[in-house]
């Protein structure tokens, strides 16, 4: 039987480059080498798109883009090519691909905008499509559209950072009012891994915050801070998802930020979580729920808050390509419910098939 070629690409012009490059080179090492073809395809910050051929050490450490035998190369939109062109020294060639698996978190990985590319190669791709992604990477239309769904989360406020000087002081009105006052999360509408969040604890410091958000995106979120705990989900599959058990996360920090999440490794996890059998429950099928008004497919990971006062749980967000890396809670969730790493890779490029 014939092995299916893999195409893994990481990297991305994104602001999460460095964690996708943590969570590619996990992926490349645990991918089933019995069944798949590794082609590894890197994008740099920059953008430039490059075939690597090293190992997954290299990635890792960042130093795959000046591996000598590096050849420019791009996914092709063209069915006919179905796969990767590459640059050689007489011109270009075609190299055919089975199935995509994009290994990128943040803008340009898992907004849609890739996703596009992929759908118009004809390919099968690892992950949500167009809509789903962008729906999902987009905090304020993830919000709304959750909110029509009947599915509770936090309060929240949106704007546009460009309006900012101009609704400052109606925004600050809103947060003691639509949200009940300090202290809030300040969010980018479009970012991952927490980067560019702040937690605003009064309105001396909601400019500050503001400023941090608009670096990584045009439009801002303020959400309600909640008191409580942070719990996730793991959740795979098409039409019919399968959720995980959930997790408990206790961060380190204020609250569970980029550094907490990748470079302290400090925060702990607790996976299963240490809630009670019903609250579990609820728990997944809210998960199961979202995932599909949102119209998730393949993967996503779903984030939640379980209320002090009440227990009542709030989601936050969804994670339509979770981070893969050693200490990912995707895979650690899988791994508590008898998955192991190379089967659940394995699991997932099927869904990507199965979905073609």
């Amino acid at each position: 039987m014939s092995k299916a070629t893999v195409a893994v690409i990481f990297g991305g012009c994104s602001s999460e480059h460095e964690v996708s490059l943590l969570s590619a080179a996990s992926v490349i090492r645990n991918i089933p080498k019995d069944k798949y073809e590794i082609i590894m395809l890197g994008i740099t910050k920059q953008g430039h798109w490059l075939l690597f051929s090293g190992n997954a050490d290299e990635i890792e450490n960042g130093a795959w883009e000046k591996h000598p035998e590096n050849r420019t190369a791009f996914l092709s939109p063209d069915r006919g090519v179905h796969g990767i062109v590459m640059e050689t020294e007489n011109g270009f060639s075609a190299i055919r691909i089975d199935v995509i698996f994009p290994v990128l978190h943040g803008k340009n990985g898992e907004d849609g905008t890739i996703q596009g590319l992929f759908q118009l190669s004809g390919i099968p791709f690892v992950g949500c499509d167009t809509l789903a992604s962008a729906v999902c990477m987009d905090k304020a239309v993830t919000n709304i559209l959750l909110e029509a769904a009947g599915i509770d989360q936090a309060k929240f406020i949106w704007f546009y950072a460009s309006d900012y000087e101009k609704v400052k002081e109606q925004v600050k009105e809103d947060v003691m009012t639509e949200l009940g006052g300090y202290p809030v999360f300040v969010k980018p509408a479009n970012a991952g891994s927490s980067v560019g969040v702040s937690k605003a604890k009064s309105a001396a410091e909601l400019d500050k915050a503001v400023a941090a958000a608009a670096k990584e995106d045009g439009k801002i979120v303020i959400e309600e801070c909640i008191a409580g705990k942070e719990v996730e989900c793991a959740v795979m599959g098409n039409a019919v998802p399968r959720v995980s058990v959930p997790g408990q996360i206790a961060p380190s920090a204020e609250f569970y930020d980029y550094e907490d999440k990748y470079k302290n490794g400090t925060s702990k996890v607790y996976i299963p979580a240490p809630l009670d059998d019903a609250l579990c429950a609820e728990i997944c099928s809210i998960a199961a729920k979202a995932y599909r008004a949102l119209g998730c497919s393949g993967l996503s990971r779903v984030d939640f808050f379980i209320r002090e006062s009440d227990d009542a749980v709030l989601l936050n967000e969804i994670n339509t390509l979770p981070g893969f890396t050693s200490i990912s809670m995707y895979p650690m969730l899988w791994k508590a419910c008898g998955i192991d790493y190379s089967h659940l890779l394995d699991h997932i490029i099927q869904f990507a098939f199965d979905r073609a």
